[in-house]
């Protein structure tokens, strides 16, 4: 059966006018899910009788299962969800200065194979659907009985290598008559998969892109990221230069720091003449430990010493607040203790 979630507010009206409904009730629905937050068809009183047991035929309304949650000293909250299917994936809000973010999943398990990640300490089994991933952030939000108010596509997966429902799901969250997440409170983040970019670029909608770069040079980000080897790093300098001037948007780079493997100053002026001359800011990101791929966090006055140099030469950036270390805070940790039965 078809999730009520997956679909969008003009995706919502033909298949009700293709059941013999009136599409103006497509916005009643949408109000009743996304504004009043009610997601059981028999409680949205102004539809009748018949239009909700037309809706309970055709479509599915649960939401996501919660199998665990960790909470933090700091407020970040680590969901393990269930999917209809059994699969298990993992959201984490963030509580920020400016409001309260999620980091959604798109993809059960990741092929990319990062190797400093425990998104891929499971291999992609699947695709979400667009509703799987509107229901992380409606499960949250009904756990939280507060609104959700920036998302993040940035948990396990990798969006690009499921465009067409990341993009659904972007333009439902966004829906004026629905969550109404602004634009600019979306950020899908990529490891470099340049077709993706390239198609990202023509999309009618200002949302953030940020691309996990990691590395200096394709000696060192080959190392990290195998995506590298089919992607170097001057073909995705070209995407997003090309990117920056179609869109006229700015584009974040992630950059998590390993102790002895990225971290020497003489990196940072690598990347300071790598991004040279783009409407970029570097996001740098002290690593969570991962036990199974070995990396440490790189130390405090190394992290100040690499921001401090780039800041010298000019670069744009930010050193990320650290959140959930106290739990299972990497991508993917949770669910691979799960899987594993640790």
């Amino acid at each position: 059966m078809k999730s009520i979630y997956d679909l969008t507010l003009e995706q919502l009206k033909e298949e009700l006018k293709a059941l013999g409904q009136k599409p103006f009730r497509a916005k009643q629905i949408y109000e009743w899910i996304y504004v009043k937050n009610v997601y059981d068809f028999h409680q949205m009183t102004n539809l009748s009788k018949e239009l909700q047991e037309t809706l309970s035929n055709h479509f599915s309304d649960a939401l996501l299962t919660i199998k665990e949650k960790q909470v933090a000293r700091d407020g970040t909250t680590k969901y393990l969800l269930e999917l209809e299917d059994g699969g298990l994936i993992e959201t984490v809000l963030m509580i920020q200065t400016y409001g309260r973010s999620l980091c959604v999943t798109s993809q059960l398990g990741c092929n990319m194979g990062c190797s400093f990640c425990a998104s891929g300490l499971l291999k992609k089994q699947r695709n979400l659907t667009s509703g799987e991933i509107v229901k992380q952030v409606l499960t949250v939000m009904n756990d939280l009985k507060e609104r959700v108010t920036h998302v993040v596509v940035m948990g396990t997966g990798e969006p690009f290598d499921n465009y067409d429902e990341v993009m659904n799901f972007i333009y439902t969250v966004n829906e004026p008559h629905g969550l109404a997440i602004g634009a600019r409170h979306l950020t899908i983040s990529t490891c470099g998969l340049i077709p993706g970019i390239e198609r990202f670029s023509h999309e009618p909608i200002q949302v953030n892109l940020a691309i996990s770069l990691h590395a200096p040079n394709d000696e060192i980000r080959n190392e990290l990221m195998p995506i590298n080897k089919r992607y170097n790093m001057d073909d995705l300098r070209d995407a997003i230069k090309t990117y920056i001037e179609r869109t006229n948007r700015r584009v974040t780079l992630e950059y998590i720091l390993l102790k002895d493997v990225n971290d020497d100053i003489k990196y940072a002026r690598q990347l300071a003449h790598y991004l040279r001359g783009l409407n970029v800011y570097v996001n740098l990101i002290p690593y969570n430990p991962v036990d199974e791929h070995g990396y440490k966090q790189s130390l405090g006055h190394t992290i100040t010493a690499f921001k401090d140099e780039l800041i010298r030469l000019h670069i744009n950036c930010t050193l990320r607040k650290e959140h959930g270390r106290d739990i299972d805070g990497a991508c993917g940790q949770l669910r691979a203790k799960r899987e594993k039965g640790a």
